[in-house]
C-alpha cells in the first residue's frame, strides 16, 4: 500500500495521524485553517502556524470509483472508492481518503452503492501508520 512521504510542512499532520488525531494547520495570527500545510498563510501572509485539533467529522463532498484500478497494488480490492471529505469545522478544507466499514478495513469494504454526496462521515485511522480513512456516521 502507499505510504505518505512527509515534507517539513506536512510532517506534523502525519505525526498526529499516527497518534489517531486529525489536526489541520492554522495561522497562529489570523486563525485561518489551511490544507495542504504550507509555510505562509495565504490570507494574512504570516509565517506563524499551529496545529488545531478537529472533531474528525465531515461530509462526502465528492467521490470516484476508479475503473480499472489506477494502481496495480490495489487491483485485488477493486472496485474501491476514493472520497473527498469536507471537514465540518473548516468547510474550505477537503481531504482525500477512502470510505471503509471500520478502521483498517479493506478499501472494498463499503459497497459502491452506499456512496452518497453529502453523507456524514468521521475519521478513523489504519493501524499501519495513521493513514486517515472515513466511516459513515450512520452505517
Amino acid at each position: 500500500m502507499l505510504k505518505p512521504v512527509p515534507d517539513a510542512d506536512g510532517a506534523p499532520f502525519w505525526q498526529y495521524a499516527a497518534r489517531g488525531e486529525l489536526r489541520v494547520q492554522s495561522c497562529a495570527d489570523c486563525g485561518e485553517p489551511r490544507f495542504p500545510p504550507r509555510p505562509c498563510c495565504p490570507h494574512c501572509q504570516s509565517f506563524a502556524n499551529e496545529w488545531t485539533p478537529t472533531s474528525g467529522r465531515g461530509r462526502i463532498w465528492s467521490y470516484v470509483v476508479p475503473h480499472p484500478p489506477l494502481l496495480p497494488d490495489y487491483a485485488e480490492q477493486a472496485p474501491y472508492n476514493v472520497i473527498v471529505v469536507e471537514l465540518a469545522e473548516a468547510p474550505r478544507i477537503r481531504l482525500v481518503g477512502n470510505l471503509v466499514s471500520a478502521a483498517g478495513a479493506r478499501l472494498d469494504s463499503v459497497p459502491v452503492e452506499r456512496l452518497r454526496v453529502g453523507a456524514r462521515v468521521r475519521v478513523v485511522f489504519d493501524a499501519d501508520g495513521g493513514l486517515p480513512q472515513w466511516v459513515l456516521e450512520r452505517p
